[in-house]
């Protein structure tokens, strides 16, 4: 399909002097670099191409570095958070206009397949999560947003980048998939195992629903004293491997009422297991690498009456609910932001947080 054929509008543009842009790119486990790559352009009628002017980094972007996603290709630009401006949109495309400010979600989705049509957007047929996996993502100057219509939200006015820019992910993904799908009650004793950005979205939005008690595990102390002053009421540091033991103990035998998995190993997927009461919910939220297998006690699940879910993504009507808290004040999203570093020092960022250096989210701008 051609350009002319796609009846393509564009803000600027691209002339052989600004054909390329600069772009975060993974080579393998452990390798990745800052390099030029060709801008990109309208492939089809519902793409649009935004040039971005905040994004962040996910811990899934880590697990891809470390080899965990062997999908991801040599090449691949990494990201899926994101903010920008639409440059360039197909004819297709009609809930966006050239110079709409968006908020790209981590989520692809054409709003017509039959996933879709279930609301399950992130199994798209033709889409997903792709960016930043088998389609190049947002640490970059611009991107190619496919089905945009599906996959992009309007920039409320006056709002603020650095907390909107959750909304890409962390926001609606803990609120709906951590605390909504783990079935939060008021009264509830809550464990949240994971005390990184998404598990402190769970650990702030599940406090809409009242519970008693939200215990936060992790093995790093200093988030676990950020988890205190988002609102947990206890704190297990699980560096010893007894966090289940623990909750036990804490809970004079009886386990939590829900327990939300949200670091992706089978040893925590365990521990969630482990740490519930009989007749309680356990929500598998974190993904553990490719081919994972986890030992589970098929009689305390069955004779325990637990329930297991496992969630992945958002969808569209959360991302909006989510965006309705932050604008309302309800949430402060800027907490999540440690500090603000422009692109060009982004490889350096990166090497910071796979260092493990205690920040929740750097703010990448321009």
């Amino acid at each position: 399909m051609t350009t002319a054929e796609l009846d393509l509008a564009t803000a600027t543009p691209v002339s052989a002097s600004n054909s390329t842009m600069k772009a975060l790119v993974y080579h393998g486990p452990g390798k990745f670099a800052w390099e030029d790559k060709p801008r990109p352009g309208i492939q089809q009628p519902n793409d649009a191409i935004v040039r971005i002017t905040t994004s962040t980094i996910c811990g899934t972007d880590l697990h891809i570095l470390k080899g965990d996603l062997p999908a991801v290709t040599d090449g691949r630009i990494l990201g899926h958070e994101g903010i920008g401006i639409v440059e360039q949109i197909g004819s297709g495309v009609t809930e966006f206009q050239l110079g709409d400010k968006v908020i790209v979600s981590c989520v692809t989705a054409c709003l017509k397949c039959d996933f879709c049509k279930r609301g399950m957007y992130s199994h798209c047929r033709h889409g997903g999560w792709i960016l930043g996996y088998t389609h190049d993502g947002t640490q970059a100057e611009y991107v190619r947003i496919p089905q945009a219509d599906g996959s992009l939200y309007h920039f409320p006015p006056g709002g603020d980048e650095e907390s909107l820019v959750m909304l890409s992910d962390i926001f609606p993904t803990g609120f709906e998939c951590g605390v909504l799908n783990g079935q939060v009650k008021p009264g509830d004793t809550v464990a949240i195992v994971g005390a990184g950005p998404v598990g402190l979205s769970v650990l702030l939005t599940a406090q809409f629903y009242s519970p008693a008690a939200i215990l936060m595990i992790d093995l790093d102390d200093k988030r676990l004293t950020v988890a205190k002053t988002f609102g947990a009421t206890t704190l297990i540091n699980s560096s010893y491997g007894q966090a289940a033991h623990q909750v036990m103990e804490l809970t004079e035998g009886a386990g939590v009422d829900v327990a939300i998995e949200a670091v992706g190993k089978p040893l925590t997927w365990q521990w969630a297991v482990n740490s519930v009461r009989r007749g309680g919910t356990v929500n598998f939220f974190g993904g553990c690498p490719n081919d994972s297998k986890v030992n589970l006690d098929t009689a305390l699940l069955h004779y325990s009456e637990i329930t297991c879910k496992a969630s992945f993504h958002h969808t569209p009507e959360y991302v909006r609910k989510a965006m309705d808290l932050v604008c309302a004040g309800h949430i402060t999203a800027s907490v999540f932001v440690n500090s603000e570093e422009p692109l060009a020092n982004l490889l350096e960022v990166m090497r910071h947080l796979m260092s493990h250096n205690g920040h929740l989210k750097t703010a990448i701008v321009p």
